[in-house]
């Protein structure tokens, strides 16, 4: 399927290799502005890989990357979260012992325009800055719903604070792509339920949303669009009803997995 000209993120024939593993095989999809775009497939398929190529983590080996218009040959995460591709990951990845506030701040350093000599004089400029951070780092607290002090240490945080904490940090960079990985994992039934209702309202936005899951009763009752990997291969994409009933995902799934989480 060719992409629309307006695809915010495109793959064409994206592969990866770890010595004689190919872990992606000539992966193509395209993620359009605004929507919620679901990535699921079984243990060891390749997801958490294809989502290290798209954020920068790992270097693809071969293959077509663009994304808002330009074409990467290669890229560095750092280069990607400043043209507004923001991740989270799968395992929390806090500063423990920064207040959550602090947690936030450091998300929005690439947007700063101060710099490091203006960090360390402290003048007038940096002072405004780092006010404005402030303020929007406390926007970004209460608008993913941790009410707690913002002084609280990160390490102090619920298991699902610090999940929402990390959300914060990462939209602090003003993305345009919110890449979440896993972020459901270890969630009971009532924080999944106000997770979907943060991910509808960061789209409602004007952000787009790439996420990575193993609740698929999670993933087919909130995406657009979901694209199966097995075994580093596309083997399905399209609407979460398409997706379902396809043949070759329930042979991926054993059969039952997809049909049990629903």
């Amino acid at each position: 399927m060719t992409p629309p000209n307006n695809a915010l993120l495109t793959l064409a024939g994206v592969s990866k290799h770890f010595g004689g593993l190919a872990a992606l095989s000539e992966v193509s999809l395209h993620i359009q502005p605004h929507e919620i775009y679901g990535l699921i497939g079984p243990n060891g398929a390749g997801k958490t890989t294809l989502f290290n190529v798209i954020t920068g983590l790992y270097q693809r080996d071969s293959g077509d990357f663009q994304f808002a218009g330009q074409a990467y040959l290669q890229s560095k995460p750092h280069i990607l979260a400043q043209a507004g591709i923001a991740r989270t990951f799968q395992n929390i990845r806090l500063f423990a012992n920064m207040t959550a506030l602090e947690n936030v701040m450091v998300g929005r350093h690439v947007r700063t325009a101060t710099g490091i000599w203006g960090a360390l004089s402290r003048h007038r400029g940096a002072q405004n800055e780092e006010r404005a951070i402030a303020h929007r780092a406390h926007e970004l607290l209460e608008y993913v719903g941790i009410h707690r002090p913002s002084n609280t240490l990160a390490k102090n945080l619920s298991y699902g604070e610090q999940r929402r904490l990390e959300i914060a940090r990462a939209l602090a960079t003003e993305p345009k792509l919110l890449a979440l990985d896993e972020p459901a994992a270890g969630m009971n039934a009532t924080e999944t339920e106000s997770l979907k209702a943060l991910m509808q309202k960061i789209r409602a936005s004007g952000v787009t949303v790439l996420l990575i899951e193993h609740d698929v009763k999670l993933i087919m009752g909130l995406c657009d669009r979901v694209a199966v990997l097995d075994y580093g291969k596309k083997i399905a994409e399209g609407i979460p009803d398409l997706v379902r009933n396809h043949p070759a995902v329930i042979a991926a799934y054993l059969g039952g997995e997809i049909e049990e989480n629903l």
